[in-house]
């Protein structure tokens, strides 16, 4: 846990030479990374999405590969394809933007269906299967998926079953005038970041991403964290409540947030810091609900005063 909490504070550093603000994001992207999980960013152009999934990569010594999503994409552009070699007389493989250890899917919501479901297997088996076999994916494997809520037209959106392969959902946001300013300002002068060397070699953090899965979950806790995720489902406003799935994305990252700060064990505090980003995108709200305005994270935010956490001694 000690090797976790040095590496996370290390790159922490690192991504904050290139990323002002945005501390609560990075660690959210690091504990999906400790967890082998996948993140979708939805907010708007502009916001240092892609910057920031270059610097995550940067500091990995990752192999990094950016696809942007249009609604001509094919399946094969992602995964790659077979082709047949006249000179060597035979079919070879010719792997796509998939087979990288960080790969950024911009405007995933573009794409056709066809295409999204391309990225299933990928992100949830961690293989591609073309023309009857089956190639692994390099590890560690991170999907950062972009979209933009605002501009819906000629969009696809995602269906229920690819948002739940995603075990985080955030939003960048807008900076503050302080933040602003300082970006604007590093953006006027060289920048070394590039030419510095990772933090931690990709090899090291499967180790680390081995190392979160012993962090003790106590039975109390445990039981807190399936009752918040059950509650999803009996609440009057919400049509559809988190899977197991969800409970699952739970607790890996109470795990990761735990093993972040250097403890072995996970604090109710762990759960509910995580309730919002691992759980939003699992919920359909009632049609009345929405017309009142409500939102997932407000519902969330209602279920964890409801529920009370547990207390050491109790």
């Amino acid at each position: 846990m000690a090797e976790i909490h040095r590496v996370a504070t290390a790159i922490r550093a690192r991504i904050g030479q290139i990323i002002v603000g945005k501390e609560a994001i990075i660690d959210l992207l690091l504990a999906a990374l400790l967890c082998e999980g996948h993140v979708l960013l939805e907010d708007v152009p502009g916001t240092g999405k892609t910057t920031l999934a270059r610097a995550l990569a940067g500091a990995l010594g990752c192999t990094f590969q950016r696809i942007q999503f249009t609604p001509d994409l094919l399946p094969s552009d992602v995964t790659g394809l077979s082709f047949y070699n006249q000179k060597l007389g035979e079919f070879q493989f010719r792997p796509g933007p998939i087979f990288a250890q960080i790969v950024l899917t911009d405007e995933i919501n573009r794409a056709t269906p066809r295409t999204q479901s391309a990225l299933l297997e990928a992100m949830q088996e961690r293989t591609v299967s073309i023309d009857g076999e089956t190639r692994p994916l390099p590890r560690p494997f991170l999907v950062i998926a972009t979209q933009n809520p605002i501009e819906l037209e000629g969009t696809f959106p995602l269906p229920e079953a690819q948002l739940d392969r995603f075990l985080i959902k955030v939003a960048m946001g807008y900076p503050s005038a302080a933040e602003e300013e300082e970006i604007v300002q590093r953006s006027l002068a060289p920048s070394a970041v590039a030419a510095q060397p990772p933090v931690v070699a990709a090899e090291t953090v499967r180790s680390l991403q081995e190392a979160v899965r012993s962090v003790a979950i106590s039975p109390p806790v445990r039981q807190y964290l399936v009752a918040i995720a059950r509650a999803t489902r009996d609440h009057p406003d919400i049509e559809l409540g988190a899977s197991p799935r969800g409970s699952l994305a739970l607790a890996h990252l109470a795990q990761a947030r735990a093993a972040m700060a250097g403890r072995s064990f996970v604090l109710p505090d762990d759960v509910k810091a995580m309730v919002a980003p691992a759980l939003n995108h699992r919920l359909i709200l009632t049609a009345e609900a929405r017309l009142r305005g409500q939102t997932a994270t407000a519902i969330l935010e209602r279920i964890l005063a409801q529920i009370p956490a547990p207390v050491e001694g109790v």
